[in-house]
């Protein structure tokens, strides 16, 4: 009695997760990776890799823009030193300010510019190109985790069924045992399959929660929150279409359009762009340059007024009428200012235009050794290149004979299944004629459950090699 109590409250328990179809918990396969392409934190962190690389091509391309600035300063100067105005050294204090403009513009570089913006371009492209393969990756995964959790499911009802039956043997041997049909060995052994039955459909159900579990952080999905995987029912499995495909045709598929390959590629275009930025700055450089500026001086002085306040002799003498008189001048009084801002920024505009010619003589080989660097990075994408389509062949490969196996192997064990579910039932007319112990019973038993499981086994795991024959060759996931 112990042991069927524990197994009806883990049953309770379980039953009460199930009710969750009735409510708008029904997650389909199709709803949950759209859902994951929304939520999942790795496809987030890469979307905003994706966008940095799109941000960086875009600054790149606003780069052939001229390049202008602005410059103001004003502050307080003691001691002897220049007048900005004048040009004189002075031993007094003096404010200064001044405005000053810049314009630059590159007129030929030998298309360094225009590399380095193809060279964004592509590696913008390139992490596009990331992102559809994590996305691809991300949608498998919850594939394979929809599979596992329908698995474990059907699990769980094959030990509900085996533990049903195990309750009514156990109750059919006890009537046995009671008018002496059979020895209480049976009665005992009756007991003992019950209670390991019992145990093996608590570990299903844990199995289907821990499967719900992965599912949901795949999801990022809230851990609290009821999931249940609503899917149709997988009878039959078709796989007459993927069993006449040639693992080269897959991975002539595969080649085309999987993301790492694409990404691998534009990465190598990249690099060459790069290499050619880097060699123009070997050869000189010729741009236009125009700046534009001001300056005002607080020792720069106007007058702003005058007043007549004596006479004073200048040495000279004049004759007049007879009489010598002395030659006398006015002697004023001025009132000075300091020049206005306006005015003195007027006055003291000035305006240059220049060709510049940059000519690289030399700088420790740091150029040259950029371009051998940028080199030798073109040489390390092409290996990588190369190693991931290694990779992606293998892996075609691996697949196609995983898709192999699996479907001999569902198709033995499922043979194996209506055999053992044969035997079961003459074993059980045996037992009831009494032709057959308790032990060759459960034996029987045993065995037609554990080749249901396997054939359940089989099954899914044909379903999701055929599912992952479906992502390299860019087929929709779905059931």
């Amino acid at each position: 009695m112990l042991v069927m109590s524990r197994w009806a409250i883990f049953f309770i328990l379980f039953a009460a997760g199930r009710v969750v179809q009735a409510q708008d918990t029904s997650w389909t396969l199709q709803r949950s990776i759209e859902y994951a392409l929304a939520h999942n934190l790795e496809i987030k962190q890469n979307e905003l890799n994706e966008r940095l690389a799109r941000l960086q091509w875009q600054q790149g391309r606003l780069s052939q823009l001229p390049s202008a600035s602005l410059s103001s300063n004003m502050g307080r100067s003691y001691g002897r030193s220049i007048d900005p105005t004048t040009n004189q050294f002075i031993n007094q204090g003096y404010t200064f300010a001044g405005l000053g403009g810049n314009i630059d513009v590159l007129l030929f570089g030998w298309f360094q510019k225009r590399n380095t913006i193809r060279q964004y371009r592509h590696l913008a492209a390139s992490a596009a190109a990331d992102l559809d393969q994590l996305k691809d990756d991300i949608s498998l995964n919850v594939a394979t985790a929809f599979l596992r959790i329908l698995l474990a499911r059907e699990q769980v009802r094959v030990n509900e069924q085996q533990l049903q039956l195990s309750r009514e043997q156990n109750e059919q041997t006890a009537l046995f045992v009671k008018v002496g049909r059979s020895p209480d060995l049976d009665m005992a052994q009756m007991e003992a399959q019950l209670a390991t039955d019992s145990a093996g459909l608590i570990a299903a159900i844990n199995d289907y929660q821990l499967a719900i579990l992965d599912i949901k952080a795949i999801l990022n999905f809230e851990i609290a929150t009821p999931f249940f995987a609503d899917a149709p029912a997988v009878t039959a499995v078709q796989w007459e279409e993927a069993a006449q495909l040639k693992p080269e045709d897959i991975y002539a598929i595969a080649e085309k359009q999987m993301g790492v390959i694409r990404s691998n590629q534009l990465q190598i275009y990249a690099a060459e762009r790069e290499m050619n930025a880097a060699k123009a700055s070997l050869y000189p450089q010729l741009s236009l340059g125009a700046q534009l500026g001001t300056n005002f001086s607080s020792n720069l002085k106007e007058i702003s007024g005058f007043r007549l306040s004596d006479y004073r002799s200048t040495g000279n003498i004049i004759v007049y009428n007879n009489e010598v008189l002395q030659v006398q001048e006015p002697v004023y009084n001025f009132d000075t200012r300091t020049t206005p801002w306006l005015t003195q920024f007027n006055n003291n505009f000035r305006q240059t235009v220049a060709l510049n010619l940059t000519v690289p003589l030399f700088n420790g080989w740091s150029t040259r050794a950029g371009m051998e660097r940028a080199r030798v990075n073109v040489q390390g994408k092409q290996l990588a290149m190369e190693q991931a389509r290694l990779k992606l062949k293998q892996d075609v490969y691996k697949a196609f004979y995983d898709m192999q196996s699996a479907m001999q192997k569902y198709r033995s064990t499922e043979r194996a299944a209506q055999a053992s579910e044969r035997a079961w039932q003459y074993a059980e007319k045996r037992y009831e004629l009494g032709l057959m112990n308790a032990l060759e019973l459960l034996t029987t038993k045993n065995n037609f459950f554990k080749a249901s499981s396997e054939a359940l086994s089989a099954k899914y795991d044909m379903i999701f090699k055929l599912k992952v024959i479906d992502y390299y060759t860019g087929k929709a996931i779905k059931l």
